[in-house]
């Protein structure tokens, strides 16, 4: 836990997609009528998995209301040094088993790159950060991703013949054990420590796979901002899945496209990071091509992005790194909340682009002329996701 940040807490969410059955599953439409004004015909959803989105409390002081990715803020217990006793048959790797990312450390993510150990704890944050979305995802939707103690001597091999260790599902346990422990960690995150200790599990951090980086922009979403590391996860079937009545409100399953679909409806609503990364998912309607992808990439790293909110007369344009009007020097660190626009002199310039334009809270675009690094995806063009390379400030 980094308690030398002054403007940042840290925090880790989980994308976690889930299979749904083999094949086109019909879908019922989310709106009653099209553009034309004509009633939806039934179709086909070409994805054949679900992603979990939670509604935030009404009463909460971070965007209530929204649907988010599960996740929530680092706690000093995902740092604790008992974490080394679970792991002990792991700790002979410098990350417990994880895969070692290939992007320079200088070019790491603050939040991935920061040594723990002069922070004087000694789990390394990639594998803290992986335990800290495991154990918020289990308070705040009651999925438990662990993996049996039992499995240790297979997992220890995969490690070894193959340099990783393969996937593994959801814990079965009994409901009311489940109930029990998931009261007892929502009481105390620590107690997430003890369930492990004392069920024989091990939180099943090398199933998720690093995906990006968001930083709260300035004068957002009240005063605290968060540096959140976002994680994504492939299940083979939608896991049992529970509110947890403080935090969450409700829980949704849907397909990426359905989810865009509905917040361009404006029957929910998404902040523009999970508008990005869901855009990103609708290049993979197949739950496995997912899976090789994120499994894939997810050792080239990732960039650090923290939005700038800017302004003209008619949006708010979230700028973000690669951008022409984006700052040169890393804005990390600055307090400051809006600047004004600049204007372009030449409409015609064909300087890169990178930027959410927010016309109202249900109408974003997201117009983008740069490559993409670390080997990720740009978000794709949809129907909700209006793709306008030649709008210029």
């Amino acid at each position: 836990m980094n308690t030398t940040l002054k403007h940042w807490k840290e925090a880790a969410t989980l994308i976690l997609a889930a299979g749904r059955g083999r094949g086109f599953t019909p879908r019922a439409p989310l709106t009653g009528e099209s553009d034309s004004g004509q009633s939806h015909l039934p179709h086909r959803s070409p994805f054949d998995y679900d992603v979990l989105l939670l509604k935030r409390s009404g009463k909460s002081g971070f965007m209530p209301n929204a649907y988010v990715f599960p996740g929530g803020v680092v706690d000093a217990s995902d740092f604790s040094s008992e974490w080394l006793d679970i792991f002990r048959s792991f700790t002979n790797s410098l990350t417990f088993g994880l895969r070692s990312v290939k992007q320079p450390l200088e070019t790491r993510p603050p939040i991935f790159a920061t040594d723990r150990l002069k922070l004087g704890s000694p789990i390394p944050g990639e594998v803290a950060l992986r335990i800290c979305a495991l154990r918020e995802t289990f308070e705040e939707s009651g999925v438990l991703l662990v993996a049996p103690k039992t499995e240790e001597k297979k997992m220890l091999k995969s490690i070894k013949d193959f340099g990783y260790i393969e996937r593994y599902g959801v814990n079965d346990l009994c409901s009311s054990e489940l109930t029990k422990w998931r009261a007892l960690v929502n009481q105390n995150p620590s107690n997430f420590i003890r369930m492990c200790r004392e069920l024989q599990v091990l939180p099943n951090i090398w199933a998720l796979h690093e995906w990006s980086n968001w930083l709260t922009p300035a004068g957002r979403y009240g005063t605290t901002r968060f540096d959140t590391a976002f994680f994504i996860c492939c299940l083979q079937e939608i896991p049992h899945t529970l509110q947890d009545d403080k935090e969450i409100e409700r829980f949704q399953w849907s397909t990426p496209s359905e989810i865009l679909q509905s917040y361009q409806a404006q029957e929910l609503w998404i902040a523009p990071p999970q508008f990005y990364e869901l855009s990103r998912l609708c290049h993979f309607p197949l739950l496995n091509d997912l899976h090789n992808f994120a499994s894939q990439r997810a050792t080239a790293g990732c960039e650090q992005w923290m939005p700038v909110v800017v302004s003209n007369d008619e949006h708010h344009i979230s700028l973000l790194p690669g951008d022409k009007l984006y700052p040169v020097d890393s804005p990390r660190d600055s307090e400051a909340a809006k600047n004004t626009a600049p204007q372009s002199k030449d409409h015609q310039d064909a300087s890169p682009l990178h930027r959410i334009v927010i016309s109202d809270p249900y109408n974003l675009r997201v117009q983008i002329t740069i490559t993409p690094k670390y080997n990720h995806v740009l978000p794709i063009a949809h129907s909700a996701v209006s793709h306008d390379s030649k709008s210029q400030l």
